[in-house]
């Protein structure tokens, strides 16, 4: 039998990440990582944002990644629903992407960046670097059977392809923990064998159907190995291009599983059926060689009920699925198992409550995930060929007193979401409040609207509120940090918030709260005056939105303007 501190099940980015931030953190942690697979392997799930980025660079692993020539993401061009405009949302702006030489470092604009990865290579990549921060990894070996005692993991079943592997786990071929992770993808090996149910609070019932093709054009191609992946909508679906190496690309078709169903038409015919319907894509390809592969996935939407148990934990996909028509789903993984192992080092350090570690990654993760599943039947509900999903949101909308338009479906999105994703930052499904409000116009609004132009004069409503502990995952420890609680809503004292609290002891006008919140954070923090004022009045918006700050017009005084 082989005894380890962490066993986890699954070596994907995932899995990688959880057991390299745990042998960072704490090296006289034993971590156990089980695949069952053999790296490389072709996966899905290409495209990261910017948060994944950061994560890379606190791994260790950044260089790494970034030696592996993977193209650069500024961003994405969408062309959706009815319309046949293309728009661009872009975490650095194009003309502020500047060449420079790669391999490079973690700094300046490539903090702004992503990457789009050729899964086959970049997992191998953090499985492989997870083995040289020290834990120890089995490949090709698959648990076989999961042992348990009511909601406590005794121990796991193990086979292995080589056996010398196989010898290391005794010969009963068990594996035993204090702790276990579970990051074995929608499958949930761990979650299926603890009975914990999952549900699918959308109405989305799509299928991926994606292939992989070699020397495809680029649609956009900036600096050095800079570009954006392509989403086109296309009469009853869209599609997506990814650049995942300089010659490799792949491309996808999302579509509703009844669509599907009724056309009676093979797999291959309605992935070329898409590609002839859009011709930019098509363009793309016309000189491009398929490798021969086609994959097809059922719906994938899903949020586990569940996310800890006594001495387990789920990490990555195994958590849970939201579309990818965000690109979320890796950033989920990392920013999620990154959270899982910060909260098992505090474990093992035994200095805070348990039952509140634990409630915070699962209440915390949980809400990540569902509020992106919301971002996301509303993405569909803008797109006229989804009329099914439109009548749905129409239906949650209302019951929440909102009409289906661009602006109160923001107003929908945005209630209760602003400090989940980062205290300290307003922003929510990995976009900034200014980015939503943008995202808001092209998916149908005539301008953004802000709440914090409406009124002048503020007062701060703390009714029924109470003081309470919010987290922060820093540096390998999970920091409580002081907040304000009424209902789920939650007001973090920390950064741009706390000079918010701050300002509404001495103002109650909106211009004068908010020139103090804005030099507050260059005195004090040492914020650029840019950035300040943006993170001001992102985070005043939010608070409004929230209900946290309640507003009257002044009619002799002066109105905030944001252009």
């Amino acid at each position: 039998m082989l005894k380890t501190d962490v066993a986890i099940i699954g070596g994907g980015p995932a899995g990688s990440t959880v057991g390299t931030f745990l042998r960072k953190y704490n090296p006289n942690l034993s971590v156990t990582i089980l695949e069952r697979e053999k790296f490389p392997r072709d996966h899905v799930g290409e495209s990261h944002l910017p948060a994944i980025s950061a994560i890379l660079e606190e791994m260790e692993v950044w260089d790494k990644v970034e030696a592996a020539n993977f193209p650069i993401k500024i961003g994405a061009t969408f062309k959706w629903g009815g319309t046949k405009e293309f728009w661009d949302t872009d975490f650095l702006h194009h003309e502020q992407f500047r060449d420079e030489p790669r391999p490079a470092r973690f700094e300046d604009q490539r903090r702004k960046t992503a990457f789009q990865v050729d899964r086959s290579i970049y997992d191998k990549v953090l499985l492989d670097h997870a083995r040289s921060m020290g834990c120890q990894v089995f490949e090709e070996t698959s648990v076989s059977a999961i042992e348990r005692d009511a909601d406590r993991v005794l121990g796991l079943r193990v086979a292995s392809k080589d056996a010398e592997d196989q010898a290391a786990f005794g010969k009963d071929g068990r594996v035993e923990a204090k702790y276990y992770v579970d990051c074995t993808g929608e499958g949930g090996l761990l979650r299926r064998a603890m009975d914990v149910e999952i549900e699918a609070p959308t109405a989305l019932r799509n299928i991926a159907i994606y292939k992989y093709w070699q020397n495809a054009k680029w649609a956009v191609s900036l600096g050095i190995g800079g570009t954006r992946i392509q989403i086109m909508s296309i009469d009853w679906g869209w599609l997506w291009f990814i650049p995942i190496t300089p010659t490799r690309t792949s491309v996808g078709l999302v579509l509703p599983a009844s669509y599907y169903k009724a056309s009676g038409k093979s797999v291959e015919q309605i992935y070329a059926d898409a590609i002839a319907a859009e011709p930019l894509i098509a363009g793309l390809l016309a000189d491009a060689t398929p490798e021969p592969e086609i994959t097809a996935t059922k719906d994938w939407n899903f949020l586990s009920k569940r996310l800890v148990g006594e001495n387990w934990f789920l990490a990555g996909d195994a958590c849970g699925f939201a579309d990818p028509i965000l690109s979320a789903g890796m950033t989920l993984a990392h920013t999620g198992a990154r959270k899982v192992a910060f909260t098992l080092l505090e474990l093992f350090r035994g200095e805070l409550d348990p039952a509140w570690l634990k409630f915070e990654f699962e209440d915390g993760h949980r809400t990540q995930i569902r509020h992106h599943m919301q971002f996301a039947d509303f993405w569909y509900s803008s797109n006229g060929q989804f009329t099914d999903l439109k009548d749905y949101c129409r239906e949650i909308a209302e019951t929440a007193g909102l009409s289906l338009d661009p602006e109160s479906a923001f107003r929908w999105l945005a209630t209760g979401g602003f400090t989940i994703d980062e205290p300290g930052v307003a922003a929510a499904l990995t976009y900034r409040v200014s980015g939503l409000k943008l995202v808001a116009v092209h998916l149908g609004a005539s301008k953004p609207e802000w709440e914090i132009s409406k009124t002048n004069f503020w007062r701060l409503n703390l009714a029924d509120a109470v003081e309470g502990k919010f987290v922060r995952y820093l540096n390998g420890r999970v920091v409580p940090i002081p907040c304000l609680k009424r209902g789920s809503k939650i007001l973090p004292l920390i950064d741009v918030f706390k000079h918010i609290h701050t300002a509404f002891k001495n103002n109650a006008d909106s211009i004068m709260i908010l020139e103090d919140c804005v030099n507050a954070m260059i005195e004090k923090d040492g914020v650029e005056p840019g950035e300040a004022s943006l993170l001001a009045i992102e985070g005043l918006e939010s608070l409004i939105l929230e209900g946290w700050i309640r507003g009257k017009v002044v009619p002799s005084r002066p109105f905030i303007k944001v252009t």
